[in-house]
């Protein structure tokens, strides 16, 4: 009989334990099994180190000020185990050979705007252009391998459930105007809710969009595609993508289509859809509108593993909400790439939900507009709230 993926993670963290004394040194493991020197480095002179919140009822929190990346989030399942529900890699050498996005704090602007180019107050802004497709090359996630996503925060943590990151952003830093500085603050509240703030401020008109990026299973099976998870998303339509993810600015309904959400169902049933917008995207990347009007008091998406039993509430404060099924997992070179606990992921193992401005929105007034002037502060909001049912 196959083990599960619980007791390989606790044998993958009795062999570290095992090896640690084996050399005559104690290393001190997270709940998750990552030994926090891993990820000890200098980069450009910056001190990058692994923090971690505890909350008081078993939630752990690991994160690198590299890219402000959320390394593991461990939460308890209906056994009252802990299983760690986000993807990852277990040392900083990896996260910067990949300059992956896995966990990370994105800035200055998440997601895509077209061609890298937009017009702020009559000037022509010309950004990096970093994502190609269908003979399109657009801006993706402020710059890719030299966004806030590959950059050092530094990092204060203030108290066990508390970390602040912090960066100082250069006036024309992959084109963007301004010199901005940003904050992004972690946070356990209520012992099983991760938290997530942004603020920023510029000296010059700029434009700025920040999100979070973890990849999430709540079944803790990483070897497995997470077709079985069930999503919820408040949002009766979504900004359909063009061949190159960018959106044409039509907003469309999800009724009657593979788009809809509104009724809780797993993954699967629709992944693999002959619909026009997931067989382009092989899977879900689509920003969705939601219903929540801005409060971050609904619920505005949910996620559930009926094999643990977890299940996470999102609540945000954007307009909109990126899903990404994953759907460059496991493909393209990317099928032997080993990750935490030895394991190398397939394809669609994991759900993204990123709270957002609308993809492409400062090429479109009529949506809400991401500008930043001086003397206004950015401030952005999203949480994530698990239990078990």
């Amino acid at each position: 009989m196959k083990k599960s993926a619980f007791v390989l993670a606790g044998m993958a963290v009795a062999a570290a334990l095992f090896t640690a004394c084996a050399s005559g040194e104690q290393k001190v493991l997270t709940a998750s099994g990552l030994d926090a020197a891993r990820f000890d480095t200098i980069v450009n002179g910056d001190t990058v180190k692994l923090y971690t919140l505890k909350g008081d009822k078993g939630m752990e929190v690991c994160i690198t000020n590299y890219g402000g990346r959320i390394v593991s989030l461990m939460v308890p399942d209906k056994n009252d185990s802990l299983v760690d529900v986000v993807l990852g890699f277990d040392n900083i050498a990896q996260y910067m050979e990949k300059t992956t996005d896995y966990g990370s704090s994105v800035g200055r602007y998440a997601n895509r705007i077209n061609m890298g180019r937009f017009v702020l107050n009559g000037d022509t802004i010309q950004l990096k252009q970093n994502d190609k497709h269908d003979g399109r090359d657009h801006c993706l996630h402020g710059g890719g391998d030299t966004g806030w996503m590959n950059q050092v925060y530094k990092a204060e943590q203030i108290d066990d459930q508390t970390l602040k990151l912090t960066i100082n952003a250069a006036d024309g830093e992959n084109g963007f105007p301004g010199n901005v500085v940003a904050t992004t603050t972690y946070k356990i509240v209520n012992g099983n809710t991760l938290d997530i703030t942004w603020e920023a401020t510029t000296d010059k008109p700029t434009i700025i969009n920040q999100t979070n990026h973890n990849y999430y299973n709540l079944s803790g099976d990483l070897e497995n595609a997470a077709y079985d998870q069930v999503l919820y998303v408040n949002a009766d339509n979504f900004t359909e993508s063009d061949d190159s993810y960018m959106p044409t600015g039509k907003i469309l309904p999800v009724e009657g289509t593979p788009m809809d959400f509104r009724t809780p169902h797993a993954v699967g049933d629709s992944i693999h859809s002959e619909y026009y917008q997931i067989k382009n995207a092989h899977g879900y990347d689509h920003n969705w509108c939601l219903n929540t009007n801005c409060d971050d008091t609904q619920v505005c998406a949910s996620l559930y593993s009926p094999k643990t039993g977890i299940f996470m509430e999102m609540y945000t404060n954007e307009p909109g909400v990126q899903v990404y099924s994953g759907n460059f997992q496991g493909v393209d070179g990317e099928e032997n790439v080993v990750r935490k606990l030895g394991k190398k992921y397939p394809q669609h193992v994991s759900i993204c939900l990123e709270s957002q401005k609308y993809p492409d929105s400062p090429n479109h007034p009529e949506w809400a507009s991401p500008v930043l002037n001086p003397g206004e502060k950015y401030f952005s909001h999203a949480a994530y709230k698990f239990s078990v049912k």
